[in-house]
């Protein structure tokens, strides 16, 4: 495992998390340890049951750690209210998931430039248009995702991710939804606007071949790290 420093965009110690109460209680991290420096992309490998998801969800602020620290590009997720905590998480992390949650009703540059809009941006239209053009649908901003095939979706939930420059992006199972050939694509666009931006990427996945595409593997089972290596 790397060392802890304070330099680390993700800064976790002895994180457990149980869910439910008394006997019914389950356990599902077993306290992990991980501490993740600026602009690498890691994976978080296992199988369904293992705790990467729930991981990603106390990493990303959206579940409560049951103890442990959980320190995400300085700010301490343990420590922090509900209202601090969205706070932290909207300047801090980007999500890209299998689902695209993208909005019916709004087209791809709405999608992209207005969650940045309502967290205060003042240039979000014009952020969105750009990260649209990186990811190769300049010629699609005002196209509903109706109208956008499931690569283009997928593409328009990177641009959506990475347009506010967060710290930290996570990646949970983002091919599932795609045909092999498309899901590579796409995977070669977020790796390639990953190191463009210089943020840190945590893909989330089952899958061996896209984890050894990382710079880092990190397998889970049973809610314990039981392999942690680099490329």
């Amino acid at each position: 495992m790397q060392s802890i420093t304070d330099d680390m965009v993700i800064d976790a110690r002895s994180v457990t998390l149980t869910l439910g109460d008394g006997d019914g209680a389950a356990r599902i991290l077993h306290g992990l340890d991980l501490a993740v420096p600026a602009g690498t992309s890691v994976a978080l490998l296992g199988a369904s049951g293992s705790g990467k998801s729930s991981l990603m969800a106390v990493l990303s602020g959206l579940e409560r750690a049951s103890g442990g620290q959980v320190r995400i590009a300085g700010a301490d997720f343990g420590t922090m209210g509900e209202d601090d905590l969205a706070r932290a998480r909207r300047g801090r992390i980007g999500i890209v998931l299998q689902a695209f949650h993208l909005l019916p009703t709004m087209t791809a540059l709405e999608n992209v430039a207005v969650p940045m809009e309502l967290a205060g941006e003042a240039q979000a239209f014009a952020r969105a248009e750009a990260e649209l053009g990186a990811v190769g649908l300049a010629h699609r901003l005002h196209h509903y995702p109706s109208q956008l095939s499931g690569g283009e979706q997928q593409r328009v939930a990177i641009a959506r991710a990475l347009a506010g420059r967060p710290a930290l992006v996570f990646a949970d199972e983002p091919t599932g939804n795609l045909d092999r050939a498309t899901g590579h694509a796409v995977m070669d666009l977020l790796f390639n606007r990953q190191r463009a931006t210089t943020a840190t990427l945590l893909v989330i996945t089952h899958d061996p071949s896209l984890a050894e595409r990382c710079d880092r593997v990190v397998e889970l089972a049973d809610g314990r790290i039981v392999r942690d290596t680099a490329r």
